[in-house]
């Protein structure tokens, strides 16, 4: 077997030899738009090629700015369109490819990969783990009532308006809200102008119709939208919310509960940790399913380390196994006044944990100490995992939209 790269000129079959493990064929595209793969970075792709020559494993990775705790700004690699084709599973030619994928990586001088799981028990043993959550929330327009605010006062007032647009005229607002918006939220990624232009990806990046709701504030520049849909037998789906802050994003969810004609209103995607389930007057009117979202891989760990912002002063010694990749590592974390230092030591671990669940950990998602309870992460010494929580909260959840 041999991996060997992939060109431009290799997109169609590359294209097609990708949806034969999942038992698909290339769908046409959105109406107006494009399909999802025409964003491929084909320079990225790889081929896994058996021995007679036949075509039989596909990988792939985007070039995407992954927004780390501290609004800090860090390239990433998100692998996507990975697969093996059925006669050839469980022949390692998986595991070949990850391997020399992560090899490549590595040669690019990345530091971070993230990827989609399509199955939980996959990435794991690749080094890679679930980093960002998020809630599919389920609202019965029958018990949609906002509850009056306890404290006082207009808690999430909104100053603003919303104005209902059709996908096919809004799509710079939707680039230029979404780009301010991802800059400033963790586990964030950026959508690259190429996949708006051509339409590639799920809505509101593609071209679907869809009904967007854009908010704009008291000077009339737009802040938030929602992406939506009615379907039989009276569904509002909710692509994504996307929004300034808590009251932008509940003016929104207010907006689309009062719609006409719909029953229910399933938002797909609700930030961890969010307060929308608590302001409505029936806490159970909301049914809500959680699901993991982005998965991190750390490629070089005092360089990720050190790369994203800090919130509390400490130190930690870390030691650090990743055995997919043959390799071991005990480093000292120094984090003085938001920023860390990250070198190698001998002295002796607070922590012994593995590379995907410093991964976990990395983004703020996952506290250290639940990872502890786990018997995931082992802890050296009392108050080492209380320590690793302060130190790598972020300044809040972590949570990714994007699709890829």
């Amino acid at each position: 077997m041999e991996i060997r790269s992939t060109t431009d000129q290799d997109l169609d079959v590359f294209v097609d030899t990708l949806h034969t493990p999942f038992g698909r064929f290339p769908a046409a595209p959105a109406e107006g738009g494009g399909a999802w793969w025409s964003a491929l970075e084909m320079d990225r792709g790889l081929f896994a090629v058996a021995a007679d020559g036949r075509l039989i494993g596909t990988a792939g990775a985007y070039s995407f700015e992954l927004t780390l705790p501290g609004e800090i700004l860090a390239p990433a690699a998100g692998v996507t369109a990975v697969g093996v084709v059925p006669s050839h599973r469980r022949q390692g030619v998986l595991t070949a490819m990850m391997r020399h994928q992560l090899t490549e990586l590595r040669a690019r001088g990345e530091f971070l990969s993230v990827l989609l799981a399509s199955e939980a028990v996959i990435y794991r043993r690749f080094g890679y783990g679930p980093a960002t959550y998020t809630h599919r929330l389920t609202v019965p327009r029958h018990k949609a009532a906002f509850a009056l605010p306890r404290a006082g006062g207009e808690a999430g007032s909104d100053t603003g308006s919303i104005e209902v647009l059709r996908r096919a005229d809004c799509g710079e607002i939707l680039e230029e809200v979404y780009d301010r918006y991802r800059r400033a939220q963790p586990g964030a990624l950026s959508r690259p102008h190429r996949w708006w232009a051509v339409g590639a990806g799920q809505p509101p990046i593609s071209r679907a119709p869809r009904y967007i709701a854009v908010h704009r504030d008291a000077d009339g520049v737009p802040d938030g939208y929602a992406s939506y849909v009615v379907a039989d037998p009276g569904t509002l789906t909710v692509d994504e919310t996307i929004a300034a802050d808590d009251a932008v994003f509940t003016a929104l969810a207010r907006f689309v509960l009062a719609h006409d004609l719909a029953s229910e209103v399933v938002f797909k995607h609700v930030p961890p940790e969010h307060p929308l389930r608590w302001q409505l007057a029936d806490f159970r009117a909301g049914q809500t399913s959680d699901e993991d979202g982005l998965w991190t891989r750390l490629l070089d760990v005092p360089r990720a380390l050190t790369a994203r912002g800090w919130f509390t002063d400490g130190e930690l010694v870390l030691d650090v196994d990743d055995p997919f990749l043959g390799e071991h590592g005990r480093y000292l974390l120094t984090v003085r006044d938001g920023k860390a230092e990250c070198v190698p030591t001998d002295r002796e671990p607070d922590l012994s944990l593995d590379v995907s669940d410093l991964g976990s950990i990395y983004l703020g998602g996952t506290a250290p100490s639940l990872l502890v309870r786990a018997g995931h992460i082992r802890a050296h010494r009392p108050g080492a995992a209380a320590l690793a929580d302060a130190l790598f909260r972020a300044e809040r959840a972590p949570h990714c939209l994007h699709w890829f």
